[in-house]
């Protein structure tokens, strides 16, 4: 139904009236900040013109901020990390300024690799983690998965179904998304199948869309991972060409952090 529009309305009148629109209109933001945004135009006595731009900036900043929620969400990453809450003083092996460059994203808009080195304890799942945070709130569809669950499910549905359709459909899936987020690579051996379809993976993402990887083996290990000589050398190649590769470390710095508090308590 139209609303009615007359000039001359009471402050309630014209209140029903915004709350209305807003509500024809999708805009849940001004629909809520409209009352405090007025208040602070009529103190600070805004144009109409400024009054109006306050209200439409308000909206597209919410909106932006709940489009990168959702990209976030279907990233489906296990816990929340940040490069906020990144002690990077705790291990020196990690160049914070060679992280924050990767946080701007030039290398996801280029299609480049990023492989993330080191034992367990240094950092690597966090990185992984943080920097996709950051490609997902910077417009970027980001997929986060651990290593044995994208293998896993890509054998699952080549012995399943009947003809090759929906494990391409899986592979073109994984394939589009502008980040794919792989994590503990090399926790555990692959049959020579799995390593094909990983592969298969990985080049339908070669040179379009990133691929980061973290890994507690160092790449002369992978060979334990992917026991194809061959396939491994070309899986490595496809991880390394034009990428960043960042190792950080052997000396897992929970462990230090668990040993430090453990020291206080005994002193206290």
């Amino acid at each position: 139904m139209p609303l009615l529009r007359q000039r001359g309305l009471t402050e309630q009148a014209a209140t029903t009236a915004v709350d209305q629109a807003c509500r024809m209109l999708r805009l849940p933001t001004i629909r809520s900040q409209f009352p405090d945004l007025a208040e602070t135009a009529s103190r600070e006595q805004m144009s109409y013109l400024g009054f109006l731009a306050e209200l439409l900036l308000a909206e597209c900043d919410d909106r932006a901020r709940r489009r990168s929620e959702r990209r976030i969400k279907a990233a489906g990453f296990p816990r929340d990390k940040s490069l906020r809450k990144f002690d990077f003083e705790a291990n020196p092996n990690i160049d914070a300024a060679m992280i924050h460059t990767l946080a701007k994203c030039e290398w996801i808009k280029k299609g480049l690799p990023l492989c993330l080195i080191g034992d367990s304890g240094t950092g690597k799942s966090h990185l992984l983690i943080a920097l996709g945070t950051e490609a997902a709130m910077a417009g970027y569809r980001v997929k986060y998965v651990l290593a044995t669950k994208l293998v896993n499910e890509l054998v699952n549905e080549l012995v399943e179904a009947a003809d090759e359709k929906q494990l391409t459909k899986t592979i073109a899936r994984y394939g589009r998304v502008d980040l794919l987020c792989i994590d503990e690579l090399g926790y555990m051996e692959l049959d020579r199948r799995g390593a094909e379809l990983l592969f298969q993976v990985l080049t339908e993402r070669e040179e379009k869309n990133s691929v980061a990887i973290a890994s507690n083996e160092s790449f002369s290990g992978w060979t334990k991972t992917f026991t194809d000589p061959r396939l491994c050398a070309a899986i490595v190649d496809r991880l390394t060409f034009g990428g960043n590769i960042i190792e950080t470390g052997t000396d897992s710095y929970r462990l230090a952090t668990t040993r430090a508090r453990a020291e206080q308590q005994a002193v206290g």
